[in-house]
């Protein structure tokens, strides 16, 4: 392993009390509304990658497209509520996370002089690659659909799990999840597995699943807490970092399943700075910086080796 830099500071995260000053996020409604008396907050380290010892990798940054090496910045587009992929810092301002820290080092690789995310939801950040946004890394499960739509480049395997309030309190089982309430991300691989589990539930003649959709998957954790929902589906990543995150009070319920990989998103009619990101995303796999990056959230298993474009999915 390389030699690198982490710097740690202390962040605080809380669950309801920083939320509740913020728009509910649920769909179309906002009877869903977080009291701050319900908050729980913990204060939790936040560790951050430092990519000041990456090279720039002059074959790589041959590749890429004039626009971007003009304006020095590789923009990335993330739905900022999704810890520890993708969050923001205790500012409230500043995003953070290993998706965070991969764009910066993807730019580091190709010569640039930063890799800068913004905040998008999650829905809108595919319709804006190759205007407002460069890439696209923040959680985006690799699907046939996806593909069509945008080029995409490997570089995680991540399976989904259930999370619930300590203890199960609603008692919730995922061998038999109708009629209950299911908290997701809008747009993610979790809310289309959730949806479909609600139809086979109607078929089967049994309550379907309430599936509430939220932006952020930060704000679920408020309301699964507190007792709104009976469960959540997300990556196992983001429910393990949730768990460790509220001291607990969230854990994960069964095995992680539909194991899939993840990937960055690249419009489909830039070639050359698909290739650009795959080659760069590929140096970081073979020299060690990609696990390295994401050891520091505990994510290190979830990397894959080999930074595939395209790569064939079910």
């Amino acid at each position: 392993m390389h030699a690198k830099n982490i710097l740690t500071v202390l962040t605080l995260t809380a669950t309801a009390a920083a939320l509740a000053a913020c728009a509910d996020p649920t769909t179309n409604t906002d009877t869903q509304g977080t009291d701050s008396k319900d908050s729980t907050a913990t204060n939790a380290a936040h560790t951050s990658y430092d990519v000041s010892a990456i090279p720039t990798v002059d074959e790589i940054a041959a590749l890429v497209p004039e626009d971007i090496k003009k304006r020095g910045t590789l923009r990335n587009g993330a739905s900022t509520g999704y810890a520890p992929a993708e969050y923001m810092d205790a500012d409230g301002q500043t995003p953070i996370g290993y998706d965070i820290d991969i764009n910066k080092a993807l730019a580091k690789v190709m010569g640039l002089h930063e890799g800068e995310t913004k905040h998008s939801e999650f829905p809108t950040i595919i319709p804006a690659l190759g205007t407002k946004f460069d890439v696209g890394i923040s959680s985006f499960t690799i699907t046939s659909e996806r593909e069509h739509q945008v080029n995409m480049v490997s570089y995680l395997n991540v399976g989904s799990a259930w999370g619930v309030a300590a203890g199960n309190p609603k008692n919730f089982d995922p061998s038999e999840p109708c009629g209950s309430t299911v908290a997701v991300q809008t747009g993610t691989a979790q809310e289309e597995y959730a949806a479909t589990l609600s139809k086979e539930c109607v078929a089967a003649g049994k309550s379907k699943i309430t599936v509430m959709p939220h932006e952020l998957q930060t704000d679920i954790a408020t309301k699964l807490i507190g007792g709104q929902y009976d469960a959540t589906l997300a990556d196992s990543t983001v429910i393990g970092y949730a768990s460790s995150q509220s001291a607990g009070k969230i854990e994960q319920l069964g095995d992680t399943f539909e194991s899939a990989p993840q990937g960055v998103a690249i419009a489909k009619d830039d070639a050359q700075l698909t290739e650009a990101i795959q080659k760069s995303m590929q140096y970081l796999m073979d020299n060690g910086y990609l696990k390295d990056i994401l050891a520091t959230y505990g994510a290190d298993n979830a990397a894959l080796t080999t930074a595939d474009l395209n790569p064939h999915v079910d």
